[in-house]
């Protein structure tokens, strides 16, 4: 079957835009916000959506039954660490992600960009999304974090590094990312790129671009190569990654070269500083197709979730909400509360009154409080299902609002509560 025929199964339809439905609202710029429909072999994506992640095939703690009923339309994993356990030869034979994992919907997996630049710069380094001190950036480009080791080398044609699992060296090229998530077997992925930091200096970034660009080209050509191989598979969606870091010139250049190319959609991802996150997605919506949706990579926060969506993210994902339930923590419409605080352990209350989750629905915070004080395992799904959803349907509720011409109205009633 031919590459083209394979893909009218992936689609994107756009419904209401921003700018029509609350004229007059907004910060005076453009407004790229809207709301849509991603259509994909395996169901369709309401957007603007909260996309969870499951990094090994699996949202930590809990079932993928329920995340179902908790609203998720779509789950991530993660391309690198599925590489290395239990092997992607292992899911194409289970059928592709989904059928592995047993969730019957849509399914993206990242290309373990991010993942080259934790080890590049030090295992388990975090990105900051605060611009960097002078003294900070010293030496940026080579920096390694304190204590740690550099497992990943980046030359232009791909990237060396070793498993942090056992060592075991590995390569990975913008084929071999392409030929490991076919075999994945995901609705939706993403080109193989090279992620940088704020750290990072401005020769650096240009010079990075650039091969993130020819890495683009070669996973469009060995996507298409591969799809027709392998075309007894369901079609899978390609999106190239936008980078540039915080420099108008740099994402303008990077959405308008992988615009300009045979993708299905856009990750924009890379350095985003906190303030300017509008701006900057602003500036790559302004020059990407408005026919084709971007997902916004690695983001969930309330205010950075609403920044997004008026700006033009049609998607996101972030492993935060069930990271931080590990550690009691637990949303609510009045900010991020901790469980394992002793207020908490005669408090016969549900998580939050009105939620409709499993989680508020059968159990109290002294329940949970007393599974987390007594370490059982549990504590950590309860939390986690009632952390998806709470994010999961604040999307949808800005989805609904757009349509209904009150986002902005949403917006500074939940963002003003939550951070008060």
């Amino acid at each position: 079957m031919h590459p083209q025929s394979q893909q009218s199964s992936f689609a994107f339809a756009v419904h209401s835009r921003l700018e029509d439905t609350t004229p007059g609202g907004g910060s005076g710029g453009p407004r790229h916000g809207r709301t849509g429909t991603i259509t994909t072999p395996h169901g369709q994506i309401r957007t603007p959506a909260f996309i969870p992640v499951g990094t090994k095939a699996s949202v930590k703690a809990v079932l993928p039954g329920a995340m179902a009923e908790l609203g998720a339309q779509a789950l991530l994993a993660n391309a690198y660490h599925l590489y290395l356990q239990p092997g992607a030869d292992i899911l194409d034979e289970a059928g592709g992600l989904g059928a592995f994992m047993n969730w019957p919907g849509p399914t993206f997996t990242d290309s373990g960009g991010f993942q080259v630049m934790s080890l590049g710069s030090g295992f388990k380094k975090v990105i900051t999304m605060d611009a960097p001190t002078d003294a900070e950036k010293a030496g940026a480009d080579d920096r390694v974090a304190v204590g740690k080791e550099r497992l990943a080398h980046i030359d232009d044609d791909g990237v060396w590094f070793k498993s942090h699992l056992n060592g075991d060296r590995h390569r990975f090229t913008p084929e071999i990312s392409m030929q490991v998530q076919h075999q994945l077997g995901a609705d939706i992925m993403f080109a193989f790129d090279e992620l940088t930091t704020l750290m990072n200096s401005r020769g650096y970034q240009e010079e990075s671009l650039e091969r993130t660009r020819l890495w683009a080209e070669r996973c469009v050509s060995e996507h298409e190569r591969l799809t027709v191989e392998r075309n007894h598979r369901p079609y899978q969606a390609l999106f190239g990654v936008i980078q540039g870091a915080q420099y108008e010139d740099l994402r303008r250049k990077a959405s308008a070269d992988l615009g300009g190319m045979n993708f299905d959609g856009f990750g924009i991802g890379g350095a985003l500083e906190k303030e300017n996150l509008g701006t900057i997605l602003g500036w790559c919506s302004d020059e990407l197709p408005e026919d084709k949706p971007r997902h916004l990579l690695g983001i969930s926060e309330p205010d950075d979730l609403f920044t997004g969506i008026e700006n033009g993210a049609d998607t996101f994902d972030c492993v935060s909400p069930t990271r931080v339930a590990r550690n009691s923590a637990f949303y609510t419409p009045d900010g991020r509360w901790n469980l394992s605080n002793a207020r908490f352990k005669r408090d016969f209350t549900p998580l939050v009154e009105g939620c409709d989750c499993y989680t508020c629905t059968h159990y109290t915070r002294a329940y949970i409080h007393h599974l987390f004080k007594a370490k059982e395992m549990v504590s950590a799904t309860l939390i986690s299902i009632h952390n998806e959803r709470f994010v999961v349907r604040m999307v949808d509720d800005a989805r609904a609002a757009i349509d209904d011409g009150t986002f902005y109205d949403l917006k500074a009633e939940v963002l003003g509560r939550y951070y008060t």
